[in-house]
């Protein structure tokens, strides 16, 4: 070979390619690759990894690519079904890629073809969206993996634990780091490395055979079949880029009958294959997309920076931390290499390493403290770098659309989690509301929309994007419904509707294509929408599908689109629920109460936001809501907890006095009643966080009934009854759970004696204090939107200022 001697990286006395065993994702390794292909300057450079992605390679050379980036293979008729094979720029893979498009020499991947993997992973042991078996997944396939064929373990080798062990470590990072990453490639000799760790893996196949690793037979026999075919060309001219696990089996002398008998009746699928972007988090082996390291950033920093790695890292580190405000100074920095260094030597490693640069800045950067050490791991230990692949790389269709909405409404898909504030009434970011929620129909969860801050307004979204690897898998499925956004949601939406199990699915899914602004998808999914309304009788369904219906009405107007027909669905849904929810509520056990709890809770929030003047033809939803309320609260049939909320909700609605309330709790809390149906009452009454705990705090009337009503409970009923009480109490605020109990203990007596009761209300004057009300009055009516802050005219005087002060104070109270 031109460059080097016969047996340089190949074994004393050994001919034939040129094979260097490296650790996948291993800055060492990549460094060493590269001195070694510079000093034998091969012919022809071949890689593990799948020979469909030949074709891909001269991409690498793209201005466009930035690592971490992945080979992605996956079923042509299953999308689904898939497998990736990442590249970091320390990937020895990637140095070996970069260097043969460099020196015009040809490059070629030798593993088993992505259709055979891919099908051994359809029919059983591996699922899609996996890496394959042997593919960067633990450090032991970060080796490779191989077997000789005389020699069976049961038990999954790790080649670098036992390495380690055996030199006296406990953790193979550690050892690694010290005998590869921190030695260099190899003074004088770039073969070296190779020469060794060949050595040693031989060693560990002779004793463990597979190790466990038994498809590592038919991917070597392929192998060893593609370096046949490239010495037939190039003659021994050719580098083996390869796990270090695999170098013994490629070395041995086998026939190409033998091989090809491994191969034979392979399942196989069509497969397409492609660049997709990685991360740093998904080198990493906690995210479940490992690739046998924990920390890539870290690796990332010494394959970068050869020179001083230590004090280029505690650099990096002290600019984050600044970055976060805390107190971090040049002196911090100096004083964490002196110590990370003397750590290094006390432990006995030639250089200092990730412990000893993490011990160094806990002690001196963050004064012991774990909390932003955490930052460091998660922001540079670890790491948010997302890869880059250009626009030529191959892509389903829809996955080129979405890049071109992508660039036009300037969203980049990032890999660092971010909070993205939407205003609705601006045309980009109600196009970027689309695009999001049309995305979460094709379940492809780039975006999670969460709780706005300082606003509740439907003309105002929050969401929560970060951007995954995996997505574009789910881009690829999502493939299947459309060859662009709106389409693929479309097709995909009409689908699910008809698809849909219940009533609540078909409401939920007409809410979502509202919020997609999908016009074509909404016929399908109201007609099989008033299909199952008029077939299914169960006023639980009713009650489960009417709220999101109603939900989706409020969209309408920020969104400009029609609602009629969905109007007229909701109201005959609530028509109905009236009707046949008194008979629903009788006789049911305590589970089922609970659950018909929650269902007339939520249609009394829908019945709320119906506007009557939509619904014409309908009436007076709101006033025939409020009588089947006062019919729920009357009926003795009804469960306690149903029949106590029913009161609630009239009282807070304002259809209901409070000495009316009294009269409904004393009744229901009276002696002949028994303790557990009074006590669902109750729960009912002040139960769900709904602010019943600031009701009995204002109300004595009501506290005392309850107060009297506990007292007099019988011992041994007092047992039964006390789970729902502390459920039910528990879920006050500390403030006001300690008031309650400050009022019980004070008494009657002494809260009747302290004169603020003469209102009826502790804390509250008898009247209105009308100075006050006038000084808040303009702010309220600038809130409310009403008008400018001049003063109506006529309410010159304190009488009618106070009394429209009032007014105005009352309506926004309620």
């Amino acid at each position: 070979m031109t460059g080097a001697d016969e047996t340089g990286g190949r074994g004393a006395g050994v001919a034939g390619p040129l094979l260097l065993g490296v650790r996948h994702h291993g800055p060492g390794s990549a460094r060493a690759v590269r001195a070694a292909l510079a000093a034998a300057r091969p012919r022809v450079v071949l890689i593990e990894g799948p020979p469909e992605a030949d074709a891909l390679i001269p991409l690498a050379a793209d201005e466009d690519m930035r690592p971490p980036v992945a080979l992605l293979a996956h079923a042509v008729d299953e999308p689904g079904c898939s497998a990736f094979w990442p590249l970091a720029e320390f990937s020895p893979e990637w140095v070996a890629i970069r260097w043969a498009l460099e020196h015009d020499v040809p490059a070629h991947f030798i593993d088993l073809p992505a259709a055979h993997t891919l099908a051994w992973g359809r029919d059983g042991e591996e699922s899609g969206g996996v890496e394959p078996e042997g593919e960067t997944s633990g450090a032991a396939k970060d080796q490779g993996e191989g077997a000789e064929p005389d020699v069976r373990v049961d038990v999954r080798v790790d080649p670098l634990a036992v390495l380690a062990e055996t030199a006296g470590y406990d953790d193979a990072e550690r050892w690694w780091e010290d005998v590869v990453e921190h030695r260099g490639p190899g003074a004088g000799d770039p073969f070296a490395p190779f020469v060794a760790l060949e050595e040693a893996m031989g060693v560990l196949r002779e004793t463990y055979g597979s190790g466990g690793h038994d498809r590592d037979l038919v991917r070597e026999a392929y192998m060893r079949l593609q370096m046949r075919d490239a010495q037939r060309e190039f003659g021994d001219d050719v580098a083996v880029v390869c796990g270090a696990w695999h170098v013994p089996a490629l070395r041995r002398r086998t026939t190409v009958a033998a091989d090809k008998a491994l191969l034979k009746g392979l399942p196989k699928v069509r497969t397409d294959m492609t660049w997709v972007p990685w991360t740093h988090r998904r080198l990493s082996r906690r995210s479940g997309y490992g690739a046998g390291i924990d920390s890539p950033g870290w690796y990332g920093h010494l394959f970068g920076a050869p020179d001083r790695p230590v004090e280029r890292w505690l650099t990096k580190v002290a600019g984050l931390l600044r970055d976060e405000d805390r107190m971090v100074s040049s002196a911090h920095v100096i004083e964490a290499v002196r110590l990370a260094r003397t750590l290094a030597a006390m432990r006995g490693r030639p250089l200092a390493g990730l412990s000893e640069t993490t011990d160094a800045v806990r002690a001196v950067m963050c004064d012991g403290s774990d909390v932003p050490l955490a930052l460091v791991h998660d922001r540079l230990v670890v790491g948010d770098v997302l890869g880059e692949v250009p626009p030529t790389a191959p892509a389903v269709p829809l996955q080129r659309d979405l890049d071109r909405i992508q660039r036009r409404l300037r969203l980049k898909p990032e890999a660092r989690e971010r909070e993205l504030e939407l205003d609705l009434r601006k045309d980009n970011d109600a196009e970027r509301s689309r695009l999001l929620h049309r995305l979460r129909l094709l379940v492809v969860a780039w975006g999670e929309p969460i709780a706005s801050r300082g606003s509740t307004g439907t003309f105002r979204e929050t969401w929560r994007l970060r951007w995954e690897p995996e997505l574009a898998v789910r881009v690829a499925e999502a493939g299947v419904w459309g060859t662009t956004v709106l389409a693929a949601a479309t097709a995909k939406a009409e689908s699910d509707a008809v698809a849909a199990h219940g009533l609540a699915d078909v409401t939920a899914l007409a809410e979502r294509c509202l919020l997609a602004e999908l016009p074509d998808a909404l016929p399908t999914v109201m007609r099989i929408l008033a299909d199952r309304a008029a077939l299914d009788a169960d006023v639980g369904h009713l009650a489960q599908a009417l709220p999101a219906l109603v939900r989706s009405l409020r969209y309408g107007d920020v969104r400009g689109t029609d609602t009629a027909a969905l109007t007229e669905v909701a109201a005959g849904l609530a028509e109905r629920i009236f009707v046949g929810l008194p008979p629903a509520c009788a006789a049911l056990d305590t589970d089922a109460a609970e659950e018909m709890r929650r269902h007339v809770e939520a249609v009394h929030g829908a019945v709320g936001m119906l506007d009557d003047a939509a619904v014409p033809a309908h009436g007076d939803l709101r006033g025939r809501w409020h009588a089947v309320l006062g019919v729920l609260s009357g009926r003795d049939t009804v469960p306690g907890v149903i029949r106590g909320r029913a009161v609630r909700l009239l009282l807070d609605g304002g259809q209901l006095a409070q000495s009316d309330a009294a009269r409904l709790m004393g009744l229901a809390l009276s002696p002949g009643t028994p303790p557990g149906d009074a006590a669902a009452w109750i729960e009912g009454f002040v139960g769900g966080g709904a602010g019943g705990g600031m009701l009995l705090v204002h109300d004595e009337r009501l506290l005392s009934l309850v107060d009297t009503w506990l007292t007099g409970v019988p011992a041994e009923a007092f047992i039964d009854v006390l789970p729902l009480l502390r459920r039910t109490f528990s879920a006050y605020e500390p403030g006001v759970r300690r008031t309650l109990g400050e009022l019980v203990r004070r008494g009657p007596a002494r809260r009747r004696s302290t004169g603020a009761a003469q209102s009826g209300i502790p804390g509250f004057a008898p009247d209105l204090d009308g100075e006050r009300a006038n000084a808040v009055r303009p702010v309220v009516r600038l809130l409310l939107g009403l008008d400018e802050l001049s003063e109506p005219d006529g309410l010159g005087g304190p009488d009618g200022m106070e009394e429209d002060a009032g007014n105005d104070l009352v309506g926004v109270t309620r």
